[in-house]
């Protein structure tokens, strides 16, 4: 197996896109990649989408995307894990290049969700649910992760304070970077006296509706400095990992064991451990998200992670940077794109081009997406060359 550098990455800013369509937005954020790689060709594709039959009613994109791109006859491959698609497809990458099949890959992520009503966009959302014991009964996420966070303050004592400070935090960092949804800086207050959606959960505690892309270029990392024209970043670990589609089915409500599981792969993979992280993008659909998987990389014992974010340990600065981008609550959560919106921070992060959100001498980074409730889970964790 060979060792895989990314040598490019590109990205959309995230939003309300009613101009471009699905095919425009991807093209966008691909065509940068490859420019930001300074690449003259590529030898496949690797396309995460959630629901694009759902949302704009067009399935087959991995050819179309080729298409559009100038790429046919190359092979295009879409990669669906729910919310995590585009950390799947960041991985379909990575054991493609490491098998020695190609070179030079395109990895990318696209979701259109803005296209369609809210009602159908919760309705295309719900189907990373188990449909016959959740969705039919009518749970939404926002139901759900409220479960959780129910849970999670029953046995550790979390509070709607600790959630809050979530959404404040990203917040701060969303304000700092030029492709985030919504770049402003929101108090603890603020989030405590937004409309209440699913006890505890208030609208601030939730990640909006997004259109967005994003992309990056691999390689093997024998080839990363003679075709590339920035830093290499080598992935020096990856993991995936299942658990029951219904949350009502597992034995732990306040622990999410498909991504300590991922982690856990990761880490060995790589030689590393938690301490060695030094920035880290984690998937915070939802408040309760961030705290309950910052305890299941490791980060915090279980239950310390709301304590955490109010003390400040996960800001920039602090002893663990998380969602450095504003995370999906402040970036945006494009579903199929978001896995790879993750790694286009953490490159940036580790080329030392974060700007304003910069953690001072970052050399290691993780990415955390996950499907559903933590139904798929999917770890990388990189290191500039």
């Amino acid at each position: 197996m060979r060792d895989v550098a990314i040598i490019g990455v590109g990205i959309k800013k995230c939003g309300e896109l009613w101009e471009q369509s699905m095919r425009d937005i991807f093209v966008d954020s691909a065509l940068g990649a490859i420019q930001d790689a300074g690449v003259d060709h590529i030898d496949s594709m690797y396309i995460g989408s959630m629901s694009p039959g759902l949302f704009v009613g067009q399935e087959h994109i991995g050819p179309m995307m080729a298409d559009y791109m100038g790429q046919c006859p190359i092979p295009a491959t879409r990669v669906e894990s729910a919310c995590a698609s585009g950390g799947t497809a960041v991985r379909a990458g990575l054991m493609d290049v490491a098998s020695g099949m190609n070179d030079i890959v395109l990895v990318g992520g696209v979701e259109k969700m803005n296209d369609v009503s809210g009602d159908e966009a919760t309705y295309a959302l719900a189907t990373a649910a188990d449909q016959e014991w959740e969705s039919f009964c009518g749970v939404t996420f926002p139901g759900l992760y409220a479960m959780m966070a129910v849970a999670h303050m029953a046995k550790f004592g979390t509070t709607s304070e600790q959630l809050a400070a979530v959404a404040v935090k990203n917040h701060a960092n969303g304000s700092l970077n030029p492709v985030a949804q919504f770049p402003m800086k929101i108090t603890v207050e603020t989030v405590l006296n937004s409309v209440m959606v699913a006890d505890p959960l208030h609208i601030l505690d939730c990640s909006p509706i997004t259109d967005g892309a994003a992309a990056a270029i691999l390689c093997p990392a024998e080839m990363a400095k003679e075709l590339g024209s920035k830093r290499p970043i080598k992935i020096i670990g990856s993991g995936q990992a299942s658990d029951t589609i219904a949350y009502h089915s597992r034995p732990d409500l306040t622990t999410i064991a498909s991504s300590a599981k991922a982690a856990a792969q990761a880490y060995k993979m790589s030689g590393k451990s938690p301490t060695d992280i030094q920035v880290c993008e984690v998937h915070d659909c939802f408040t309760i998200a961030e705290i309950m998987v910052s305890e299941a990389l490791g980060f915090f014992d279980k239950g310390k992670g709301g304590a955490a974010v109010e003390a400040g340990e996960t800001a920039i600065g602090g002893r663990f940077p998380i969602n450095t981008s504003g995370g999906l609550k402040s970036k945006g959560h494009p579903v199929g794109a978001t896995g790879v919106a993750q790694v286009v921070e953490i490159v940036e992060q580790l080329r030392g081009e974060g700007g304003k959100r910069q953690v001072e001498g970052a050399r290691v980074g993780m990415t955390h997406n996950m499907g559903g409730t933590g139904a798929s889970s999917v770890v990388h964790i990189m290191e500039g060359m």
